[in-house]
């Protein structure tokens, strides 16, 4: 593990190996050993993902985030009992199980140095042979009380002054890394916190400083937030820093709603029966977002489409260039999602809303809402048929115009010269002989 002790650099490892400096005392470092990963669980399962009625909105932003997580996460809003902390836990059952060094508790990969912990990295480096296992991609919960030092990961500075031991204790974000991190509620997180996560997020890494000692460790994994907005709103900074953002409201359809309710009740009476019913349809939504995956480098977009993202990002006055390039992966994720190597204009209809909407602007006194705003421009500027209508109500309205002014100008003719607009002319009366 690297650290950084004052102004000296140590190479570290685990469970007590001593690294020693070219003068001074050694110093030993020891990190939590992370529980080794096991397939399966004696956990109530998940209720599936594929038994979710309505919310389609809500699912595919989710589902695109799965295919590119530099998407930047999504954030949920919604009324209580709208499934959104149901998605977001059925969501881990179609990811695929991960490789991991063994006994690592920073999940990390054993191939990719980029998603290597700092004592693995290390080991890579010197050429070890690392010990792999499978595990379930990971899914964090953070709680509403938790402490950045919770979040973040703690360090021992005691045992660092006095006894040359830095013992590292991984946070929550060394357990989501290469997973899913949901915050529930998110809206009553404290903000500090919830920048501390949204950064580690957008940057992948996480960095702990206490008192000259220093730890960075790899971080990325897919942050979902949500919450209900009658309990408060975020701010704008950092409602900017997730990628997509959907509002879900209680299911009206009446078919949809009955269903919804039997799955339930049979998920509630035998968990594990009713999940293994659903395991086929489960599986063909894992493959298919695997090869989604795949596909996803291959998927291209034309410069014309990229230049209609940003004309409608510029006509809305989207603070930044976040929108735009969200726009951009999320297009392209839903066409890898379909099967398409190609972006079509129909295929940024279907996700500019939920990019931008939570960008905008709010007016409490504007009866429409950011994410109508949205669909409605990029309706006028992409629509042939409300392109024609505008301009024909543009000619007619340029028309009239110009009767108007001919009016004035024939019925100024008969005024004497120099007269003004509007003034007394007579009666009219022919002139005496």
């Amino acid at each position: 593990m690297q650290a950084i002790y004052g102004q000296r650099a140590f190479t570290t490892a685990r469970q007590g190996r001593v690294f020693r400096q070219r003068s001074g005392p050694a110093l030993v470092v020891r990190a939590t050993a992370a529980a080794a990963p096991s397939t399966t669980s004696s956990k109530k399962p998940s209720f599936p993902f594929v038994k979710i009625q309505g919310q389609e909105e809500m699912k595919l932003a989710l589902l695109l985030n799965v295919v590119d997580p530099n998407i930047g996460g999504v954030l949920i809003m919604g009324d209580r009992g709208t499934a959104k902390s149901v998605a977001v836990r059925a969501l881990v059952d179609l990811l695929p199980l991960i490789d991991v060094v063994e006994g690592d508790p920073f999940n990390s990969s054993p191939a990719d140095p980029k998603l290597m912990g700092p004592d693995v990295l290390d080991r890579w480096r010197r050429g070890e042979k690392l010990t792999t296992a499978q595990m379930r991609t990971p899914l964090v919960e953070l709680p509403l009380g938790a402490t950045e030092d919770r979040i973040c990961g703690t360090i021992d500075i005691e045992k660092a002054l006095t006894q040359g031991v830095k013992a590292y204790e991984p946070g929550l974000l060394a357990k989501a890394n290469r997973g899913i991190l949901y915050v529930d509620e998110v809206n009553l997180l404290d903000d500090g916190l919830v920048d501390v996560v949204l950064d580690s997020s957008a940057s992948g890494l996480n960095t702990v400083e206490r008192e000259g000692v220093s730890i960075v460790h790899p971080a990325k994994f897919i942050m979902i937030g949500s919450g209900n907005p009658a309990e408060g709103e975020l701010r704008p900074q950092l409602l900017d820093r997730f990628g997509m953002s959907v509002n879900v409201a209680t299911l009206q359809d009446t078919k949809q709603r009955t269903q919804m309710v039997l799955d339930r009740i049979a998920y509630e009476t035998d968990p594990d029966a009713f999940v293994a019913s659903c395991r086929p349809e489960q599986d063909k939504l894992t493959d298919r977002l695997q090869a989604a995956r795949d596909r996803l480098k291959q998927v291209k977009i034309s410069n014309e489409l990229q230049i209609i993202i940003s004309d409608i990002c510029s006509r809305l006055d989207v603070d930044g260039l976040r929108g735009d390039i969200v726009i951009n992966r999320a297009a392209k994720a839903l066409v890898a999602y379909e099967g398409r190597n190609e972006v079509k204009l129909e295929d940024i209809g279907r996700v500019i809303s939920s990019c931008l909407n939570h960008r905008l602007r709010k007016d409490p006194l504007d009866p429409i809402d950011n994410g109508t705003k949205v669909k409605v421009l990029f309706k006028r500027l992409t629509d042939p048929e409300v392109q024609r209508r505008e301009a024909e109500a543009l000619k007619a309205k340029e028309e009239a115009a110009k009767k108007a002014k001919d009016g004035n100008a024939a019925a100024g003719a008969g005024r004497p010269a120099g007269a003004k607009a509007g003034s007394w002319s007579g009666l009219g009366m022919p002139a005496r002989r």
